[in-house]
């Protein structure tokens, strides 16, 4: 079927635009938007997954409080005939300036969480190289690309009876567009498959941090034995500079991890030295101020209350919760990719942003020896 990209000069295959270049189910298409202040007291993250050969878009909000609660809103449709519009339910994204401007708005709904948020960018986006790739037995399982930007937020979130302002001054946001063939969401218990699916181990790490002259961002995955399968990032500055982009030719890290949760992975602080293609080390000290888990218990990177990601749900379905993040219980279902709002510090500069970490299975490094 024609769409309103197909008026326009930028077609790259011989189809339509509602058809990408594969017929592989797991083609999806990604918008991911995180705003946060500055004190942590507040985290949102927004996402949108379009997935044309499965004929569903969904989207999500996650909204963290003070470290005490979670609110979760999910919604899910059948994405034809209505292919043009980035609407699920009362979610919508809309660009308003093409990478500067983008605005997310969420409607009254019966879950109480409601907001309207637009994100200007202050520097241009990183398109990160190379492309994330992995072929595994013959079959190519990932092939993605994808972009990082950051900027300030302004508007409003309405979430457990009280209204919250965001303001560009008090808040950042991040955000991340990604596309192609993406792998699905594994449960590493599964039994009846070959020797080898289910990974010994491996370590993820993700940032997009802003400071007032420049920003970074970099995606990071390591073996068991911390031998490097993926990696890329760079350095860029605000538009109003005559600097280039720099890449990142690679990272060290030192993260730690809490102790007083058993079966928890997550970090409460590290270091990270970045080392740019141009010969400068940059060293980034990293505090977390604040926890937002989207993985099973808010984008639903995995299967969480019936429902994943990209999973057919009907025509049109909708559903919310609120999770007390201070319980170690809930905590042990929850966490399988946190998302921390952070206070980074190199040199004199402060800058804040996103930094995600991720450890699953055995891994050396950490001292973590299974699942």
């Amino acid at each position: 079927m024609l769409t309103k990209y197909d008026e326009m000069l930028c077609h790259q295959i011989a189809s339509t635009f509602d058809h990408p270049g594969t017929s592989a189910r797991e083609w999806t298409e990604r918008i991911w938007f995180m705003a946060h202040d500055i004190k942590g007291d507040c985290i949102v993250v927004v996402q949108f997954g379009y997935y044309p050969n499965r004929n569903i878009i969904d989207a999500n909000v996650c909204v963290a409080l003070e470290g005490k609660t979670q609110h979760v809103v999910r919604a899910s449709r059948e994405l034809r005939p209505r292919i043009d519009d980035v609407i699920v339910g009362p979610f919508a994204w809309e660009v308003v300036d093409p990478m500067r401007k983008v605005r997310t708005t969420l409607g009254d709904n019966e879950y109480g969480v409601s907001y309207d948020i637009v994100f200007d960018a202050s520097m241009p986006a990183h398109d990160e190289e190379p492309p994330q790739f992995f072929r595994h037995r013959g079959r190519v399982i990932e092939d993605i690309r994808r972009y990082f930007q950051v900027g300030r937020p302004s508007g409003w979130i309405q979430v457990a009876g009280q209204r919250i302002g965001i303001t560009p001054e008090a808040w950042r946001t991040q955000r991340d567009h990604s596309w192609g063939i993406r792998r699905g969401a594994m449960d590493y218990h599964e039994v009846g498959v070959q020797p080898g699916d289910i990974p010994t181990g491996f370590f993820y790490n993700g940032t997009c941090w802003e400071f007032d002259t420049w920003g970074a961002s970099y995606h990071l995955r390591e073996d068991w034995d911390g031998s490097v399968s993926n990696f890329s990032g760079g350095i860029f500055y605000p538009f109003a500079s005559s600097k280039d982009h720099v890449g990142l030719a690679r990272v060290e890290h030192q993260f730690t991890f809490r102790t007083d949760l058993p079966g928890v992975r997550l970090v409460n602080g590290g270091k990270v030295i970045l080392h740019g293609t141009d010969g400068v080390q940059r060293e980034a000290e990293i505090r977390p101020l604040g926890v937002i888990y989207i993985g099973p218990g808010g984008i639903s990177y995995k299967n969480y209350r019936g429902f994943t990601h990209g999973m057919w749900m009907g025509p049109s379905w909708m559903d919310g919760f609120t999770l007390d993040i201070t319980d170690p219980d809930v905590l042990r279902e929850i966490t399988y990719l946190d998302e921390l709002a952070c206070e980074v510090r190199c040199g004199d500069e402060i800058g804040y942003g996103l930094t995600e970490v991720s450890v699953i299975g055995k891994y050396l490094k950490y001292g973590f020896e299974g699942f």
